[in-house]
């Protein structure tokens, strides 16, 4: 048997209230646009070498 799951922690809460709240900004940001917003950050490639970002 397995255990019931409670709901999630706090700290999931957060999580997915701060990537809710960066796609809403991004959203609002492009608007209109018709390219979909990526509220992750891609890994850099090589060619990014140079460029500082924020994480």
């Amino acid at each position: 048997m397995t255990t019931p799951r409670t709901g999630p922690s706090p700290e999931e809460i957060k999580q997915k209230q701060d990537l809710d709240d960066a796609l809403e900004e991004g959203l609002e940001e492009t608007f209109p646009g018709s390219d979909p917003v990526n509220v992750i950050q891609p890994a850099p490639s090589r060619e990014d070498g140079h460029v500082k970002r924020k994480g």
